[in-house]
């Protein structure tokens, strides 16, 4: 049983027992390699959310038509990889357990890795639909295999070989890419192009759906760690999203990867929440 959020993303204020989707924070980003600040995304997306309308007009429906319930930031110990990586799958295995759909706010994309394990824990045959700029596939950085550079790596090994799939990737070292092509994941580069085969593939099964929002381009969202140029449109990823979540079986997910204080315009923010407030809604649809 978990306690409401005091400030919640706005139309999120169902009670526990009655919601469908429960969202959490993980503010963290104790591995960023390039430029820290994602710890403050979650509180950031949440706080600015009442900027926006609880209404789509995108899938004319409104969000408090559903039951969404706001659990809030975990406290996290910001020097700890390994303790913050346990509470994050401790909260996403109550979540799953009580038979809820566990929505998590990042955070650097290294905290997918917490949910991830108690995701594979309740659902064995697991699949990944994964929306990057990067492709997170080393197998260390800097001699650390627990690191944001090296969280779909570490997935990889929960999972095994073709249950992940990825697009928009357009970063990494060469290593990743040879690697990729091996067959250990299916990487769609650059685009999000490829996209409808892979949810004719992942028919029925459970999938676990995470996005790093640098998949956008940084003319869109300037406001994150490591900007690649040469990403999607705020309109493709909306569009890829709501597809993914109306068609496959999404059994959790995640949204990371907002470093705030990198665009004081606040439209980066403003463009994550909305980001989150149409997937809550595909979501619960």
């Amino acid at each position: 049983m978990l306690n409401k959020n005091i400030v919640t993303f706005i139309g999120c204020e169902s009670e526990y027992e009655d919601a469908k989707i429960v969202l959490y924070g993980a503010p963290f980003d104790s591995t960023t390699s390039f430029r820290p600040g994602t710890r403050f995304g979650s509180a950031a997306i949440r706080n600015e959310s009442f900027g926006l309308e609880t209404y789509s007009p995108y899938q004319d429906k409104e969000l408090t038509e559903y039951c969404v319930f706001d659990s809030g930031d975990l406290e996290l110990p910001m020097g700890s990889a390994k303790k913050s990586l346990e509470m994050i799958e401790e909260r996403c295995r109550v979540i799953l357990k009580d038979g809820k759909v566990p929505f998590m706010i990042g955070g650097e994309h290294l905290v997918t890795l917490g949910s991830m394990r108690a995701a594979v824990e309740k659902y064995p045959e697991l699949h990944i639909i994964h929306f990057d700029a990067h492709a997170d596939l080393r197998d260390e950085y800097l001699d650390v295999k627990e690191s944001h550079a090296c969280v779909m790596r570490r997935c990889w090994e929960l999972v095994g070989d073709g249950k992940i799939y990825q697009f928009g990737i357009r970063s990494g070292d060469r290593e990743e890419f040879l690697w990729a092509k091996e067959g250990h994941v299916t990487m769609h580069p650059f685009d999000l192009n490829g996209l409808e085969d892979a949810i004719e593939a992942l028919k029925g099964k459970p999938v676990y759906f995470t996005v790093d929002l640098d998949v956008l381009d940084p003319s869109v969202f300037p406001g994150t760690g490591t900007p690649e140029a040469g990403g999607v449109s705020f309109k493709e990823l909306l569009d890829a999203i709501i597809k993914v979540c109306e068609r496959c079986n999404v059994i959790g997910c995640d949204v990371n990867e907002l470093s705030p204080h990198y665009d004081q315009s606040g439209v980066s923010t403003a463009v994550a929440g909305k980001i989150v407030r149409e997937f809550l809604i595909a979501l619960a649809k």
